[in-house]
């Protein structure tokens, strides 16, 4: 049973603020698959990334996703590099609505540079835009595997509240 709401995409996207508003609206429980990571290890990403190394975190997130994709009616937001594993796509994909949150990368830049440290965004100014560029070209084959996708660049948290809602009706009738 797709039971589930999960918000995908790239960092910067909106899909930690967007899921608990989200979780909220439907009345279902929060969860953020990095924020459940760094509860557990009792640290930060980046710090994870400074001392463990990139695959370790990935680890860590795989065994998250496992857990949170045998519950049911949730709302998960997943790193921005998640999808990128096979087996996490399929484990989210069969608990729920894969729902990708996509934004400009000038935007991505914008929203990013405010909040610090990004693992795997390299350097600052045009160095860190590139990047960013190069990142979601990457990923793109694996962001187009969602269900939905939902472009959060111009509009309100509500609107894009409100069309995940219209979705999801139609996705379940």
């Amino acid at each position: 049973m797709r039971d589930n709401v999960i918000l995908t995409g790239f960092m910067g996207t909106g899909k930690t603020s967007l899921g608990k508003l989200l979780a909220t609206r439907l009345g279902r429980p929060f969860v953020d698959i990095d924020k459940k990571i760094e509860d557990e290890a009792q640290m930060s990403i980046p710090k994870i990334f400074e001392l463990y190394g990139e695959e370790h975190f990935r680890e860590l997130e795989r065994l998250a996703v496992k857990e949170l994709s045998s519950r049911r009616g949730m709302v998960i937001a997943t790193g921005g590099g998640t999808i990128k594993d096979a087996d996490n796509l399929r484990l989210l994909k069969s608990s729920g609505v894969l729902i990708c949150l996509t934004t400009e990368p000038e935007e991505i830049f914008n929203r990013t540079e405010r909040r610090g440290e990004r693992p795997v965004l390299d350097g600052g100014g045009n160095e860190r835009l590139e990047s960013i560029k190069r990142l979601l070209a990457e990923r793109k084959k694996f962001y187009d595997q969602a269900d939905y996708q939902v472009d959060t660049t111009e509009w309100s948290p509500l609107q894009i509240i409100d069309d995940i809602c219209r979705y999801l009706r139609q996705f379940r009738s």
